[in-house]
């Protein structure tokens, strides 16, 4: 009765959202914590997930803290999942990559069974990923969940961009001595990106944003990328 129980979930789940309301609402999230209360419940419900989380790399714990399971899990020499996310910057599900008996050997949770990530990527980097999985039993992710996770992503990443750059708050007096492209070689800089990856984004070559560089420490009388963000952004990203 359960198990009969369960696969009804899973069926009316599959209908409650349609792709393009959960595109509408990640447009309409005020901010992170909206979309974590809100929209990842709407959309855990869309994958008929049991389980479903929103990560960002730089929050989570280092895999040498935690134990056992969780240790396995977030460590990339042992889960091939996460591997391949980190790798390709894709969605991906565990059958893509193993066998059933071999997944659940790495990963025996039965609310586990069956697992699904896929990429937040901001200015060409890989800074976290969201994941859903479902009970042993339960049918295993397919084709079209991952073409509708990589649409959901896309979305979600131009989202996030888009709203920690709103979250920027620069400092006029600084800003004033700086050239537009100056400014915008800046704005890349405060997200984290190399030398290399702000040339290929602004179409101008490494050595050009290494002599932009040089210009903007010698105008804001710093030494360092930490201390030009630090005096031109009030809050950084």
């Amino acid at each position: 009765m359960r198990l009969v129980l369960e696969r009804v979930h899973f069926a009316v789940a599959m209908m409650a959202n349609t792709l393009q309301s959960l595109f509408q609402e990640i447009a309409h999230a005020r901010d992170e914590q909206d979309l974590r209360l809100q929209v990842m419940v709407k959309v855990g419900e869309y994958f008929a997930a049991q389980r479903w989380g929103l990560f960002f790399f730089n929050q989570l714990p280092a895999p040498t803290r935690l134990q056992g399971i969780l240790q396995l899990a977030a460590s990339v020499e042992h889960n091939p999942v996460l591997r391949y996310l980190v790798e390709h910057h894709a969605p991906v599900h565990e059958e893509l990559l193993l066998s059933a008996p071999m997944w659940k050997i790495i990963c025996p949770r039965a609310d586990h069974g069956h697992v699904m990530v896929g990429p937040i990527v901001s200015n060409g980097q890989l800074i976290g990923g969201v994941g859903f999985t479902r009970i042993r039993g339960n049918p295993a992710f397919n084709a079209k969940d991952l073409a509708d996770l990589s649409a959901f992503c896309l979305h979600l990443s131009t989202w996030l961009t888009a709203i920690r750059l709103q979250s920027t708050e620069w400092n006029s007096l600084d800003m004033n001595r700086l050239t537009p492209r100056e400014l915008q070689i800046a704005e890349l800089v405060a997200h984290g990106l190399t030398n290399a990856e702000i040339g290929a984004s602004l179409w101008i070559t490494e050595n050009s944003v290494k002599q932009a560089l040089k210009r903007m420490f010698r105008k804001l009388d710093v030494s360092s990328r930490a201390q030009l963000v630090g005096r031109l952004f009030s809050n950084t990203l």
